[in-house]
């Protein structure tokens, strides 16, 4: 029965489940930075200290918020990607342990989430499968449109939403950033923390006036193979299309 899987989570989940951890151990802290790939020339972001401030009515941002799943043709700017990024992402403060102070609350501090983007209508980047790295705000390109497309696109059932969107944001979470200091509760975390994530994207989104829809719907093992990550370390949890409306 469901009910009794959900039963079953919750116990497995439970912070007696979280009590003998590596933290708990005396292990060190596991590196909170992914390492960067090869040969890596990265694409600079507007500074965020650069970025324009967005008058708007807090209140009329709550209550127009909405989920939009049809865009138009019109390419995102690079200065309103970098504040997409900056305001799901950015990194306003890194530590001595490298644990960082974000734009988004994060379970312990411990920022498992990675992001991937599927750029095909930003001003003057090439098309293709990028990661951000928040402690530079940079982008790095891993693989261009036509070496990544079919595989990409077919990992979403709506894949006509996908790819009618400017750009597609998948988030991964590197699990052992969490499970270090909560173990199997870390289940639970990694999840509440993408959903801070996304929503700092919509009500962001909203101020740029762009549209943005959360996409929960695709293929587990072909969106992690699209991404080429290892699933032993990192999955895929979470999307979401952005474009101009």
């Amino acid at each position: 029965m469901f009910e009794d899987r959900i039963q079953y989570f919750l116990k497995l989940t439970s912070m007696e489940a979280c009590r003998n951890t590596a933290r708990s151990d005396g292990s060190a802290l596991p590196s909170l930075k992914k390492a960067e790939e090869g040969t890596t020339q990265y694409i600079p972001l507007t500074d965020p200290a650069m970025l324009p401030d967005l008058p708007c009515n807090l209140m009329e941002v709550f209550e127009c918020r909405e989920s939009v799943r049809t865009y138009t043709k019109q390419s995102i700017t690079q200065k309103e990607l970098s504040t997409i990024l900056w305001c799901t992402q950015g990194v306003k403060m890194e530590l001595s342990n490298g644990k960082t102070y974000r734009n988004v609350p994060a379970a312990g501090g411990m920022h498992s989430l990675e992001t991937y983007l599927y750029i095909q209508r930003v001003e003057s980047l090439e098309e293709g499968l990028y990661r951000y790295l928040p402690y530079e705000h940079v982008l790095v390109m891993l693989e261009t449109r036509n070496t990544i497309e079919a595989s990409f696109l077919n990992s979403f059932p709506n894949r006509s939403m996908v790819e009618q969107s400017a750009i597609t944001l998948v988030w991964t979470s590197i699990l052992e950033r969490l499970s270090y200091g909560y173990g199997a509760r870390s289940l639970r975390y990694t999840f509440l923390d993408a959903g801070h994530v996304c929503e700092n994207l919509y009500l962001v989104a909203q101020a740029l006036r762009l549209g943005v829809c959360a996409v929960g719907a695709f293929e587990d093992e072909d969106l992690n193979a699209a991404l080429k990550l290892d699933t032993q370390e990192e999955v895929a949890i979470y999307a979401a299309t952005v474009g101009k409306i």
